[in-house]
C-alpha cells in the first residue's frame, strides 16, 4: 500500500515511513510525485492543518494522502507553543532557538511537577475526491530545566517521559515512535487501512462468488 506523505520535513516524514513501514504501509515523499503542493498551515488546530494538507495533496496528485499536525503543549505556558510549535520563534528559527525560548519562559517554574506538558497530533488520511479522517495521538511528560540528548528533533531534548526517565532525545528512535504522539496516531492510521483493505477485498471476494 502506497500513500503520498504532504509533508516536506525530512525528519518527520522518516519517522513516519519507521512507523508505517512494519505495518505493510510505502511512504512516498512530495520530491518524488508531481504536483504535490506546499500547504500553508492556516488552520487554527491540529486536526485543522492536517486535514488541510492532506485534502490539497490527494486533490493535486491524484494519491491517497496522509498529513499531520503536531506540537507541543506547556501547561505553564497556557498551552504553548500549540499549533505555533514550528514557528515559535519566529520564521526561520532552528529547532535549539525553539527550545531556547520554551525554556526562557519557563525560568520562574522552578518546581518539576509544575512543568507538566505534552506531545499532540493529529492525522490526517485524504482520497482525490474529497473523502478524509482524522487520527490523533498525545503523550504526557515534562520540559527540563536544559535540553538533554542528542537524537530526535524539534522539542525532543527538553521533553522528558516520566516511564523512561529520559528525555525523547535521550532514547533510541524505535523506542520513541512506540509510546509518541506521532507513533500513536500514525499506527491508528495504518491500522484502519488495512482493516478497510481486508473489508474491500472481502467484498471484492463475495462479488466473485
Amino acid at each position: 500500500m502506497r500513500i503520498l506523505a504532504a509533508t516536506r520535513n525530512a525528519h518527520k516524514a522518516e519517522e513516519i515511513a519507521e512507523i508505517l513501514r512494519p505495518l505493510g504501509v510505502e511512504v512516498v515523499r512530495p520530491e518524488e510525485q508531481s504536483g504535490a503542493p506546499d500547504v500553508e498551515e492556516t488552520g487554527d488546530s491540529f486536526e485543522a492543518n492536517a486535514l488541510l494538507k492532506a485534502r490539497a495533496a490527494a486533490a493535486a496528485t491524484g494519491m491517497t494522502a496522509f498529513a499531520d499536525d503536531s506540537g507541543l503543549e506547556v501547561d505553564a505556558l497556557g498551552g504553548e507553543p500549540g499549533v505555533l510549535s514550528a514557528r515559535y520563534a519566529g520564521p526561520g528559527a532552528s529547532d535549539a532557538e525553539k527550545r531556547a525560548l520554551v525554556l526562557a519562559r519557563l525560568a520562574d517554574v522552578r518546581r518539576p511537577e509544575e512543568r507538566t506538558a505534552r506531545f499532540r497530533c493529529a492525522a490526517a488520511l485524504a482520497s482525490p475526491d474529497g473523502w478524509a479522517m482524522l487520527f490523533t495521538g498525545s503523550v504526557e511528560g515534562l520540559i527540563t530545566f536544559e535540553p538533554r540528548g542528542e537524537g530526535g528533533f524539534g522539542y525532543d531534548p527538553i521533553f522528558f517521559f516520566p516511564p523512561f526517565g529520559k528525555t525523547f532525545a535521550e532514547v533510541p528512535r524505535e523506542r520513541k515512535n512506540a509510546v509518541s504522539h506521532r507513533g500513536r496516531a500514525f499506527r491508528t492510521l495504518a491500522q484502519f487501512l488495512r482493516a478497510a483493505g481486508a473489508c474491500l477485498s472481502a467484498g471484492e471476494a463475495g462479488e466473485r462468488r
